[in-house]
């Protein structure tokens, strides 16, 4: 049970903050595609850091596949209609006229 608010949470952050998401997921596959690239000694440089930079470029296309497939469910569900409509709500503001 625990583990399910745990996903919950996660899901729900991920949710919130789709950009940082992918920007995290870009930085860390190309981190982790320089590593794997590096261990490669019969590769030149610059030959590794475009692998690299395919590779990441490949985990972003994904990422952003995987946000927008939250965002369609999120849409679909009603989920999304809910967090905007308490920015939406009408708020009595007082005017001195």
């Amino acid at each position: 049970m625990a583990e399910k608010n745990t996903l919950e949470y996660v899901r729900k952050w991920v949710v919130e903050h789709k950009l940082r998401t992918v920007g995290c997921l870009w930085l860390s596959g190309i981190a982790g595609s320089i590593a794997y690239n590096w261990s490669q000694p019969h590769m030149k440089t610059s030959v590794k850091i475009i692998h690299a930079r395919l590779h990441a470029q490949a985990l972003t296309l994904a990422a952003l596949a995987g946000a927008a497939v939250v965002e369609y469910y999120d849409h679909n569900s009603g989920a999304k209609a809910e967090r905007v409509a308490k920015f939406l709500q009408p708020q009595a503001h007082s005017h001195k006229e």
